[in-house]
């Protein structure tokens, strides 16, 4: 009602302090996406994924959560956080952003398309130095 058009869903905060699952934000985005809005949809790294290296494992969940809700990839921005470098002292490195942003645009390709993997925006949205 009040002409905003994009939504930002999966944001860490709701993650964390809310208990958001993979699930209810993919319920999120579809809902989104069917009353015509347009789609931030974070993706999150926690500190344990990183020194577990289970940061793949952990994506590649919450993308197929992200995938299943959406059909027009055209009207989505897929923004990675690395929660472990947010608010913390510790910052991401440009290499260690660009490494998990090849993973979710190779992810696209060979889990949506080629088309989507080139077309899709994906952006960081965590802190840097």
């Amino acid at each position: 009602d009040c002409g905003c058009e994009w939504v930002i869903l999966g944001h860490p905060e709701r993650r964390t302090i809310f208990s958001e699952t993979d699930d209810l934000i993919r319920e999120k985005v579809t809902h989104a996406l069917d009353a015509g809005m347009k789609v931030v949809a974070c993706v999150v790294e926690t500190a344990e994924d990183r020194k577990t290296g289970n940061t793949r494992e952990t994506l590649f969940t919450q993308m197929n959560a992200l995938a299943a809700a959406i059909t027009d990839w055209s009207r989505v921005v897929l923004a990675f956080e690395a929660l472990w470098a947010s608010g913390t002292g510790v910052l991401a490195t440009p290499g260690q952003v660009q490494e998990v942003l090849a993973e979710l645009r190779q992810w696209l390709k060979d889990n949506v398309s080629n088309s989507v993997a080139n077309n899709t925006r994906i952006i960081y949205a965590g802190s840097v130095s």
